[in-house]
């Protein structure tokens, strides 16, 4: 993917994170499924995030973005901010 790609894919998926926020705080729904998505989805953004860091660090110090690869969730996940 592409840096254009890797943004629309964060916007949608912040996009759904906020539905899925919003929904969670309705009065009367159990909300287990969402919770879960929104798991899975804040997992994925790290990922997307991670992906699009890891492009422009490439191109900034002269390598070929392409080669930038998504990273498993374990690995971003157990990154430190």
């Amino acid at each position: 993917m592409k840096d254009p790609e890797i943004l629309r894919s964060i916007r949608a998926m912040a996009e759904e994170e906020r539905r899925l926020r919003d929904s969670l705080t309705t009065p009367g729904t159990d909300g287990a499924a969402e919770r879960e998505r929104l798991g899975r989805l804040e997992r994925e953004l790290d990922q997307c995030w991670d992906l699009l860091r890891q492009r422009r660090a490439r191109a900034e110090f002269g390598q070929d973005p392409d080669e930038a690869r998504t990273r498993s969730q374990s690995v971003v996940e157990g990154y430190r901010s």
